[in-house]
């Protein structure tokens, strides 16, 4: 394979994913926008109680490719070719005996509706319509799209996004098409669903055959190579209770909430979580680059490039979660009046608490390096979280509605994200003491709180009641500015690792 530096194709992949990330996001705002007036709310809580429930099915999969992807990593360095077919026909081959347990599932669960979607406002078939058109795409994935794990692991993530993402534009314009001109919209919606994922399904395995034209998975000898490699077995184990806890946060809080609400609720956290995830995508999109590079590092073992790696992206994603989620807190709920009415405007309570679980998910950095090293063991982690996560919402839910559960929510991710995962990166990967790391954090987020300070300050004459787009796109603009300016001299002055960071991307840039 060719020496490519992992910084540039770190940048190449983050600047497709960019892309796509702007032309998706601004689509999804109008693909809601229409949905809402069209369809309505009950339906749209549907739409999103659907595609919860088959992702709850898809726990199957929990682990498997990500411990496939962290055994990618060192054939690839070493261009051992047959070492790569092997892995990834042992993931077509669990792959093959997931997507079987989800049509199972899926029937069973199917027979259900009835009862699950009883108190939704609208027919039942859409219900069952709208599961079929995401459990395509699911089984596809499992059956035929599983050999795109190697781009991943060979940092080609870019790749990948242009194929999928391609696709997904217009599939989003049709539908929105469809919903406008057409009497019988959603059902036009789901076929245009399913068709897209068919389409996806192509695309990539003709750009996976034109990449590894010699990647020609055996799923027949497949149960001999897990005794070859029992490794990856035991890292799919282990995943599996951290996939759970992944679950836990992102598919069961729409379900709580429905329980102790409404459809019409359920459609109000979901326009928030289409904005906020929409801003954790934004940062995903642009560190996703970084996955496979880092677990390249890891294998070669310097561990003082592996230290200051981890310490640049950390001030590098604190820095945009700061930015992100300061700016949600000024601007969010003027866009939300502006975008969908202010009927759909959330508390300010719950509304807060949200931000704050964006920002630690936004700002997060181990887990990529735990992945990089293989640190799935402390399967304790996960089950705690879960337990927090779940038995709180609905404690707390029971009490005190959405805001209880999503304190619950914050609580979890404190307790686990902000203080063990750290801890057992810094023991079991990085074998140095977590005191340090605690410093630089706190030295970090007392920048971010200053920046965040003289933003408020200098923005505090302006009324956020804003009455059009244009004024608000000119505001939110201002505001980019402002933090990028204050923050970015504030970081550049007193973070040497975000002196590093910065000096690495120009060093990068100028080569070219």
């Amino acid at each position: 394979m060719a020496e490519v530096s992992r910084t540039a194709r770190v940048i190449q992949n983050a600047k497709v994913a960019l892309f796509f990330y702007c032309i998706n996001l601004i689509l999804q705002f109008f693909s809601r926008k229409i949905f809402l007036d069209y369809l309505g709310a009950e339906l749209l809580g549907l739409n999103t109680t659907a595609q919860n429930l088959l992702q709850f099915l898809n726990l199957a999969e929990s682990g498997i490719g990500a411990a496939v992807a962290f055994a990618l990593y060192k054939p690839l360095s070493q261009n051992n070719r047959q070492e790569i077919i092997d892995i990834v026909s042992l993931l077509g081959w669990f792959y093959r005996w997931v997507g079987l347990f989800v049509i199972a599932g899926s029937i069973v669960l199917m027979a259900f509706f009835p009862w699950i979607f009883a108190k939704a406002e609208v027919p039942l078939m859409y219900a069952y319509g709208t599961f079929i058109a995401f459990l395509i795409s699911a089984l596809l994935g499992y059956f035929v799209n599983y050999k795109m794990i190697v781009l991943s692991a060979d940092q080609k993530e870019y790749q990948i996004t242009i194929e999928t993402q391609s696709v997904k534009v217009a599939k989003i314009f049709i539908q929105m098409l469809a919903i406008c001109f057409l009497s019988d919209g959603y059902v036009w919606w789901m076929v245009v669903e399913a068709l897209a994922a068919i389409l996806v399904s192509i695309k990539l395995n003709v750009r996976v055959n034109k990449e590894y034209p010699w990647l020609t998975p055996k799923l027949v000898n497949a149960q001999d190579l897990q005794k070859e490699y029992p490794y990856i077995l035991k890292k799919v184990q282990q995943l599996f209770f951290h996939k759970i806890a992944e679950y836990a946060l992102w598919l069961t809080t729409p379900l709580v909430v429905y329980s102790f609400t409404s459809m019409t609720m359920v459609a109000i956290y979901g326009n928030y979580v289409t904005i906020m995830g929409g801003c954790l995508a934004l940062v995903d999109a642009f560190s996703r680059g970084f996955y496979a590079g880092v677990g390249s590092l890891v294998v070669q073992g310097d561990r003082d490039s592996i230290r200051k790696t981890y310490l640049e992206i950390l001030t590098i994603r604190l820095f945009l979660a700061g930015m992100i989620s300061a700016g949600i807190y000024f601007l969010s709920e003027s866009f939300v009046t502006l975008w969908v009415g202010r009927q759909y405007l959330m508390a300010d309570t719950p509304m807060i608490l949200m931000i704050f679980i964006y920002f630690i998910q936004m700002s997060r950095s181990s887990d990529l390096f735990l992945r990089a090293y293989g640190l799935f063991q402390d399967i304790w982690a996960p089950i705690l979280e879960c337990v927090l996560n779940v038995g709180l919402s609905i404690l707390f839910g029971y009490f005190w509605g959405l805001t209880g559960i999503l304190l619950a929510v914050l609580l979890s991710q404190v307790v686990i994200v902000l203080c063990w995962k750290v801890y057992f990166l810094c023991s079991r990967g990085f074998r140095e003491s977590v005191k340090l790391y605690v410093v630089t954090y706190i030295k970090k987020m007392f920048l971010l709180f200053c920046t965040i300070f003289l933003i408020k300050y200098s923005f505090g004459s302006i009324d956020f009641n804003i009455s059009g787009f244009v004024i608000w796109i000119k505001v939110g603009i201002a505001y980019i500015l402002a933090f990028s300016l204050v923050g970015g001299i504030l970081f550049y002055c007193c973070d040497e690792n975000f002196r590093a960071a910065l000096s690495r991307i120009y060093s990068r840039y100028r080569v070219r």
